[in-house]
């Protein structure tokens, strides 16, 4: 089966030319190694897939041709891609609105991570 087909029917990329294309970019392994589209995949194979910059690990539980629903595409790929910690929540600021004030700029120094109280 090919892994371009095999990302597209388990619903990791809406289109099979959009995996055709993150495969043709490098971001996807198989077994750590570089997969051109046309690889062909086994059950048990390992896959690194980088979307939206972050890793996701996904083992390859059945191999399917079509492109399936959700519920069945969750039980062909295992996802076993560690918790991501939550990104911090930053308040947006009206444009012209003027300088910070001093309670958010401290708050927009913790963030860059200039923490000057130490």
């Amino acid at each position: 089966m090919r892994v371009d087909a095999w990302l597209w029917a388990v619903r990791v990329y809406k289109t099979r030319s959009a995996a055709t294309t993150a495969c043709r970019a490098g971001h996807v392994r198989v077994g750590g190694e570089k997969a051109k589209a046309a690889q062909a995949i086994r059950v048990g194979d390992e896959l690194r897939v980088r979307i939206a910059g972050f890793d996701r690990i996904l083992i390859v539980r059945q191999l399917i041709t079509k492109r399936v629903g959700a519920p069945l595409a969750a039980i062909a790929a295992e996802d076993r891609t560690p918790v991501r910690e939550p990104v911090a929540q930053v308040a947006v600021r009206d444009r012209g609105a003027g300088r910070p004030t001093k309670r958010e700029r401290r708050d927009i120094d913790k963030l860059r991570g200039r923490d000057l109280e130490d």
